[in-house]
């Protein structure tokens, strides 16, 4: 793992944010990327260029917060982009080959019931990139206990398991697997591959109605450090995505960062 992007909002936690992000990086000897995406509606018969503007407070900005950290010696490349967040997001990931974009739950939210606001809600929804959610104001401390949550461990992506891979070698982790088997079960979603399956250590098999009500019944039994869970059109969080808010009387993970990779097939 070699290129972090920490996309920045207007959050209070984002220097703190940061400070995780820099913390994990310097694990690896990864490289940041610490990005603003702003987008510019204009208006009939405006003369007026505000792009150079917009670009310069924003690089200001990243500047202010990087001046507010530790960085502990890592490279901290600050840019700012123009354009839509999804779209750009993606194409900045593919032009600097990201490896793990790391997001806050609430960007840009207020409401204090909200787990992952509109923004992030967002990135995590519509984008394909493997992301890191670090719930707000926590230290980073090392990777000990992950829990895998899959309702089907069916891998045509080996790739897709990359992330997962780099942080439990770097943080020497035991890796725990809970299959959820849900109504759309097929068989051979149980059919563990080798590749995901010389991670683990334990594996647990429940039935619930969703991947997600699955975690609720064994997250806190399995006391992880971290969940990772699989982002696919009808995954983890299809329960919470009918709107790109999700709230934290839905899935309440004050503490818990919560991996999320590709989709594996």
């Amino acid at each position: 793992m070699k290129n972090i992007l920490v996309p920045v909002g207007s959050s209070k936690n984002a220097v703190s944010h940061l400070q995780y992000a820099i913390d994990f990086a310097k694990a690896f000897g990864a490289k940041i990327y610490l990005v603003q995406v702003y987008d510019v509606y204009s208006k009939a018969g405006t003369m007026i260029k505000i792009d150079h503007i917009l670009e310069r407070e924003s690089y200001e900005f990243l500047k202010s917060h990087v001046a507010q950290v530790d960085t502990k010696g890592v490279e901290i490349v600050i840019k700012s982009f123009k354009g839509k967040l999804v779209d750009t997001l993606e194409l900045v990931c593919h032009s600097l080959d990201i490896d793990l974009i790391m997001i806050e739950p609430r960007t840009n939210s207020l409401r204090e019931e909200v787990y992952l606001g509109k923004t992030s809600g967002k990135i995590i929804k519509q984008t394909n990139i493997p992301a890191l959610i670090v719930p707000e104001g926590i230290s980073f401390k090392p990777i000990v206990y992950i829990l895998v949550a899959l309702k089907s461990a069916v891998i045509k992506k080996e790739e897709a398991l990359l992330p997962l891979i780099a942080i439990k070698e770097q943080f020497k982790s035991i890796v725990n697997l809970l299959l959820v088997k849900t109504p759309f079960y097929n068989e051979g979603d149980f059919d563990v591959n080798p590749d995901l399956a010389k991670l683990i250590t334990n594996t647990t098999k429940t039935e619930n109605a969703t991947t997600f009500q699955g975690v609720l019944e064994h997250y806190k039994e399995n006391d992880p450090d971290m969940l990772c869970v699989v982002r696919r059109k009808r995954g983890f969080f299809s329960k919470l995505w009918e709107k790109n808010t999700i709230l934290k009387r839905d899935f309440q993970s004050n503490t818990l960062p919560v991996l999320v990779l590709s989709g594996l097939k």
